[in-house]
């Protein structure tokens, strides 16, 4: 039996990359059972940035759950989970949360998990931000979530886009403990030649 749940959630924000690459790394970890949400926008999005359908997408987690089934298991503080991971986390979404509308199971899912004090991260994805963005990645990190933009670190020197994905797929499951091998660890400034 899995020592771990986590839920993800792929919203119809730019960036699905993220949330696939998640599922597929959480795959083929011991111990993790995923439990997935994808929205309308972000099925629209699985296929026109990467060209998969929803039912590939679904076929990498554990337990699907539909957005529209307020009633899941996940929509329920009962639910053990380790968290929730929005990757990528539209505006929308972040508004829902951030007001606490749990107007899909998505924003749901997420409010219970904050009100369980689980931890919850929200990949945002926007740019540049407005001040309603930006006030509701505060208020949502004044309830105890994470907002994490996935923005490429570059000191690793990445050569491929999956390279630059992965090191931040990595740095969100550091968030859980989870170990990986996705990106290398800093170690410190290189010499000068």
């Amino acid at each position: 039996m899995p020592t771990k749940r986590l839920i993800i959630a792929i919203t119809g924000a730019t960036g699905a990359v993220y949330g696939v690459r998640l599922l597929q790394v959480l795959r083929d970890t011991p111990d993790i059972e995923t439990h997935l949400l994808i929205s309308d926008a972000g099925v629209l999005n699985l296929h026109q940035e990467l060209e998969v359908s929803r039912k590939e997408v679904e076929s990498l987690a554990n337990v699907v759950h539909n957005v529209r089934d307020i009633g899941a298991s996940i929509a329920s503080g009962s639910f053990q989970s380790e968290g929730m991971i929005i990757a990528p986390c539209s505006m929308k979404t972040l508004a829902s949360v951030a007001h606490g509308l749990s107007d899909n199971l998505i924003t749901r899912a997420a409010d219970v998990v904050l009100k369980e004090r689980r931890r919850l991260v929200l990949m945002v994805r926007e740019t540049p931000f407005n001040l309603a963005h930006l006030r509701n990645m505060t208020a949502v990190t004044e309830m105890g979530g994470i907002v994490f933009p996935p923005l490429p670190g570059f000191y690793h020197r990445p050569q491929t886009i999956a390279e630059m994905v992965d090191h931040t797929v990595g740095r969100v499951l550091d968030l859980f403990s989870i170990a990986h091998s996705l990106a290398p660890r800093w170690n410190g400034l290189r010499q000068a030649h």
